[in-house]
């Protein structure tokens, strides 16, 4: 599970308990201006053949966590609940896209695509 917060211009993913082990991160700083959107996905790719371990750990349809390269681009995954996932698609970062799971999906879309807004504003 992933906590997002805002502080100074950026948008902090704090990789929670265990899952920084099978990550290999505890914590994604990604300024505001560098993300293009979030929304929900309660389906996300997660059985066999959705792309390449580059780092992390992948139990198809299980669990996903870490960096893969998926659709021409590296991929930060962190899901082990489907139905609390959130895609957060970046410009001008090591990452295409953050597939995350978090305590609340509306919320933290919500959240993220306001202070999106705001800083395009």
């Amino acid at each position: 599970m992933i906590e997002v917060s805002i502080q100074e211009g950026k948008i902090v993913f704090e990789v929670k308990e265990s899952d920084q082990l099978w990550s290999l991160q505890s914590r994604l700083e990604i300024p505001i201006a560098h993300i293009q959107s979030a929304y929900e996905d309660a389906h996300p790719a997660m059985g066999w053949f959705q792309g390449f371990k580059v780092v992390g750990t992948d139990i198809p349809n299980i669990f996903k966590a870490g960096t893969f390269y998926q659709d021409g681009g590296l991929v930060f995954w962190d899901v082990s609940q489907p139905e609390l996932t959130i895609v957060v698609n970046l410009i001008h970062e090591r990452y295409e896209k953050l597939v995350i799971e978090v305590a609340n999906p509306k919320v933290t879309v919500a959240l993220i695509n306001d202070a999106v807004s705001g800083a395009r504003a």
